[in-house]
């Protein structure tokens, strides 16, 4: 099973890549599997490098905010 985080476009490139930021963290990985253009500030899932598709960013930003609360919460419980 694969767990895809949502990755905010930060960048174009020539060569059908682009830089996205996943949780603060940016890397280049490739969009030759998309069919539809994307743009700067579009969130997409990626897997294995590979841009699979754009969702919503209202979707993106309750999985985000799900994310942000499972880390917070196993921070926690390391501390106790």
């Amino acid at each position: 099973m694969c767990l895809s985080v949502p990755s905010q476009v930060t960048e174009l490139h020539d060569d059908a890549s682009v830089t996205v930021n996943t949780l603060g963290v940016k890397r280049r990985v490739s969009a030759h599997l998309m069919t539809e253009p994307l743009a700067i500030g579009d969130f997409v899932l990626i897997h294995i490098g590979f841009v699979m598709n754009k969702i919503d960013e209202t979707e993106a930003n309750l999985s985000l905010a799900l994310y942000k609360e499972i880390v917070e919460k196993l921070a926690l419980e390391e501390q106790a």
